[in-house]
């Protein structure tokens, strides 16, 4: 005997939708970093039984609308915008009775007027090598995210056939740094070093005017093994975390550098190496 099926609880939606609101109306520009997800439910049987389309509205649409209600609406507590976008598609969907609306805010440390460190601790790292040369020491930290929302620049870069990047005179760099450095000499207070790595490497990125994270990577590098006592070597590795102006037009909006797309990958990566002044390069795994 052949069994009916029927069709139980459905919903569907966009999920993790990754927002940037840059709030630029003061001189200390301030930052809301969503995670946003949209999931819609009603009276949808059609499309599961027949593929009939007409009452669904598209994913892609819903996370236009997160993006345009960031503009048009701005962000103040999460809550509010999350309501303000549950109402939204309730009150224009004639078939969609339930929509719930996630948001995660991800904190932000200022550090300037306009450079932030992510919330949250990095993890920090030490590898420790002994055999008959001695024992070497190498400490680090990843997971420091780093975001300038100014002073920023990519221009002038070589281009071919296959090129379309345009140039830009203004744009979010943001990266999460992956930092080793190489002690010339043991340390009498290994907390105190770290932090003063630590400062040396996010001062250096607030305090830099940036034409190229490979610039960037060098200043931050160079201010560790100038100030920092001991350190012989550090290797940086940035990825580069790509932060896309969402076009707006097409909902009769402007877009004055306000509301981004967070482009987790493909992503570029930049790796360098600087050493002391005088200080030997170190060829081993370290």
């Amino acid at each position: 005997m052949t069994r009916q099926a029927r069709l139980g609880e459905n919903q569907y939606g966009k999920a993790e939708i990754r927002v940037m609101k840059v709030d630029r109306d003061r001189p200390r520009h301030v930052l809301h970093d969503l995670t946003v997800g949209v999931a819609l439910a009603g009276d949808l049987a059609a499309v599961h039984l027949a593929g009939d389309n007409s009452a669904v509205l598209p994913t892609d649409t819903q996370k236009n609308t997160v993006y345009a209600f960031a503009r048009e609406h701005g962000v103040d507590q999460i809550e509010d915008f999350a309501t303000l976008l549950a109402k939204h598609f309730v009150d224009t969907q004639e078939a969609v009775h339930r929509a719930t609306v996630t948001v995660d805010e991800h904190g932000w440390e200022r550090l300037a007027d306009h450079t932030f460190a992510r919330s949250g601790r990095e993890t920090r790292t030490a590898g420790v090598t002994h055999d008959a040369d001695g024992t070497r020491v190498c400490s680090g930290l990843r997971d420091l995210v780093l975001l300038s929302s100014t002073g920023s620049e990519f221009q002038g870069f070589a281009t071919d056939a296959y090129t379309t990047l345009p140039e830009t005179d203004d744009r979010i760099l943001c990266t999460s740094v992956e930092a080793r450095w190489r002690h010339a000499e043991p340390q009498t207070d290994w907390r105190a070093s770290y932090d003063a790595v630590r400062s040396a490497l996010t001062n250096a990125f607030a305090d830099t005017y940036s034409r190229s994270l490979q610039q960037t990577l060098y200043a931050m590098g160079a201010r560790v093994v100038s100030t920092c006592h001991g350190v012989a070597e550090v290797r940086l590795r940035l990825p580069n975390r790509h932060h896309l102006l969402v076009d707006l037009e097409p909902f009769a909006l402007e877009n004055p550098g306000e509301v981004f797309h967070v482009d987790d990958r493909p992503y570029g990566l930049i790796e360098g190496t600087v050493l002391a002044d005088g200080a030997t390069a170190d060829d081993g795994t370290w």
